[in-house]
């Protein structure tokens, strides 16, 4: 029990510190890229998700993470309870059900944390689009 509990830990720190970059836009190198200069676009960018914030565009991983254990926890409740009305445990069902469900979607929520919100990426996409760049994807 003591093992995996260590590894349980060591595995989610992990994910989290992977997963505290967040994503950024790729841009293709057009003309307008190589006119200005790679540090002029990434001084674009940044004031691309700056105005995205102040229109009140932002992202939230923490409310993903939060919403997918949610969510994985009532899945997992309604499973355990299914079993556990079969087996008799409806119970036990139910509390097991909640803990692996809770678990799986912390896990989910984790892996996709870093994952854009699509508002975000459209507005910053089409920011960087009135400046001259081609965005190709958030990476």
């Amino acid at each position: 029990m003591k093992f995996s509990a260590v590894f349980l830990i060591t595995v989610t720190t992990a994910f989290v510190l992977t997963g505290c970059a967040p994503m950024r836009p790729v841009l293709y190198p057009n003309p307008h890229l190589r006119e200005v200069g790679t540090a002029a676009a990434q001084r674009d960018l940044d004031d691309c998700m700056r105005f995205a914030a102040e229109h009140g565009v932002k992202a939230h991983p923490e409310a993903k993470v939060a919403g997918d254990t949610a969510a994985g926890a009532a899945v997992g409740t309604v499973t355990g309870a299914a079993v556990g009305a079969v087996t008799g445990e409806f119970g036990r069902g139910a509390a097991a059900g909640a803990a692996g469900g809770s678990a799986g979607g912390f896990m989910h929520g984790l892996l996709h944390a870093r994952d854009p919100d699509p508002v975000l990426r459209q507005f910053v996409d089409q920011c960087l689009r009135d400046r001259g760049y081609m965005p190709v994807g958030w990476r």
